[in-house]
């Protein structure tokens, strides 16, 4: 049967490359406009820059998508008519004058973020940065996306012999569709990781600057250790390393202090995480950790990090008299960690709890040390993994504090969803408060105004943090967080957009510590308020926590 369709020359590969769909520009147009409305952090020139030339590039195949569907589905062979040059200069002043009243806004926008983060403000000068930014990025996502378009259109035109025009083109696009993940996933992302791997490895043998092999016996890696020093890694040495000496603490509270314990496996101090954590319990034995009055199992983020606020905070309440336990599980950073290596995280925090748990357990009930759980953002997805619910936490330790928990803390995730009535997604109520806080700061811990009996557990999460907040489901999803009140440092100006807004969180990811206290992912003063609320050390006072904070740091 000899087709009577008017035959259309093929476009060459160059052609191809440098045409311009005109409902493609039109999608490029409203998301790279949408993409200054403001998202949780201040964005410098260069980020944004980024964000609207991603978001510019998805509204382009979006269009060019939309354009496709509409004339698959009345069945056209031809592309529709070509847009006459009215038009296209339509377009082109639309997008000029829009460009330059949407970039004001993003100004003012950002400023008023920046003001109330207490971050210094940028000028007008930062819109054509971000254009040029933008204009870069766009052709070359926009490149990428039509030779994924010429492959896709290959496969249908080799499949047209086979079977009938519409079947070959939904069986070509499921092909290449699955061709793309296997490729992404099998071959890319493994490579990847290798390099990762192999680099972050290679910075786990480094040691930080100021940073030297302890010389007491109550520390890993130090005199009689049953662990290395060059084992414990990077992260693993300045935990062991760092923090109040006795002379501080003895100034700090006006008796005489104890010499903290801090115990640490690395990666390279056992063969598995087993071990690993085995050989971080027979530390906690060896320097005397099990007759400490307090016992406090930190799960790390990948690297081994621990911020250093929650460690110290508990050695200044408790004048030293107090024991560290932590391991490490990756080499590689929380934030990748986060998204290759959630199981190795999981598994961690269960090892090591369950193996500390374990020895506490057969000590009498009378002289039994307090035992409780910190981490914070993966730490924090490892330090609840042994516990199925909040109730479970409160049964098996003294106290819990998270911090910046991540969309995977599944315990943090069913307590939010599970909130009383009433309370948002930002700041939820749970059970009434009688066992778990969550808070943005100290002043939050008395709310609810309501007993705290028992075993108390804080989550300190700020409105403003995306690594709390980032869920693929922000793609399509408008999340509670932003249908309700906006937390108390998010502008009442960001509204969710489709795709729009996934792209500018991701991108708050990245920048996520580099805003002041209280913001973002960065977390401090409210710690040693909550570990206070949570145990009550004896004699510890507010004015205590308060000449507290100034000595703290996150890092060592």
């Amino acid at each position: 049967m000899t087709s009577t369709a008017p035959h259309r020359p093929r476009r060459t590969l160059r052609q191809r490359l440098t045409y311009l769909s005109y409902g493609g520009l039109v999608g490029a147009l409203v998301l790279l406009l949408a993409s200054a409305t403001p998202s949780l952090l201040p964005r410098g020139w260069f980020f944004q820059g980024v964000i609207s030339g991603g978001a510019a590039a998805v509204g382009y195949a979006l269009g060019v998508l939309i354009t496709w569907l509409a004339r698959f589905m009345v069945s056209r062979s031809e592309p529709w008519p070509k847009p006459q040059r009215f038009w296209w200069w339509a377009l082109a002043f639309v997008a000029v004058f829009d460009a330059a009243v949407m970039f004001y806004w993003y100004v003012r926008w950002q400023n008023d973020l920046r003001d109330l983060m207490g971050v210094d403000r940028i000028g007008y000068s930062a819109i054509p940065k971000v254009l040029a930014v933008a204009f870069v990025a766009f052709p070359v996502l926009m490149a990428i996306g039509k030779f994924w378009g010429i492959g896709l259109r290959w496969v249908i035109a080799l499949l047209r012999d086979l079977v009938p025009p519409r079947l070959a083109t939904v069986v070509g696009g499921a092909l290449v569709v699955a061709l793309t993940v296997a490729l992404v996933n099998g071959v890319l992302v493994e490579n990847v990781m290798k390099v990762l791997n192999n680099s972050f490895a290679a910075a786990n043998n480094e040691t930080k600057a100021d940073t030297s092999a302890p010389t007491s016996t109550l520390r890993s890696g130090g005199p009689g250790s049953t662990v290395s020093w060059d084992s414990l890694g990077r992260e693993g040495r300045s935990n062991v390393a760092d923090g109040p000496t006795v002379a501080q603490l003895t100034a700090f509270n006006g008796t005489p202090a104890m010499e903290p314990i801090r115990v640490y496996a690395g990666l390279d101090s056992a063969p598995d995480l087993g071990a690993i954590a085995d050989a971080a319990v027979a530390e906690l034995e060896r320097t005397g950790g099990l007759k400490r009055k307090v016992i406090a199992v930190g799960s790390s983020t990948g690297s081994g990090w621990l911020n250093k606020a929650y460690i110290d905070s508990l050695e200044y309440m408790y004048n030293g008299d107090t024991a560290l336990v932590s391991m490490q599980y990756s080499y590689l950073p929380s934030w990748i960690s986060f998204l290759v290596d959630k199981e190795r995280a999981r598994q961690a925090g269960i090892q090591l709890f369950e193996a500390v748990s374990e020895k506490v357990r057969e000590i009498p009930e009378a002289q039994r040390p307090k035992l409780v759980v910190f981490g914070e953002s993966l730490g924090s997805f490892a330090g609840e993994s042994p516990f199925g619910s909040i109730p479970t936490i409160a049964a098996r330790t003294d106290g819990a504090l998270f911090t910046g928990p991540t969309f995977n803390n599944q315990l943090w995730l069913d307590t939010t969803l599970d909130r009383d009535d009433g309370s948002p997604e930002v700041m939820p109520v749970w059970g009434k408060g009688k066992q778990v806080r969550f808070i943005a700061d100290e002043t939050d811990l008395g709310r609810p105004d309501a007993p705290w009996p028992g075993n108390r557990i804080v989550y300190i999460q700020h409105a403003s943090d995306p690594i709390t907040w980032w869920n693929p489901g922000l793609l399509f999803r408008e999340p509670d967080w932003l249908k309700e009140p906006r937390g108390r440092d998010v502008l009442p100006a960001m509204h969710w957009i489709p795709v729009v807004s996934f792209l500018q969180v991701s991108a708050d990811m990245a920048v996520a510590v580099n805003v002041p206290d209280t913001h973002g992912h960065h977390y401090l003063r409210a710690i040693p308020f909550s570990w206070a609320k949570i145990l009550e050390p004896e004699g510890w006072t507010p004015e205590k926590t308060q000449r507290l904070v100034p000595l703290l740091k996150r890092d060592g």
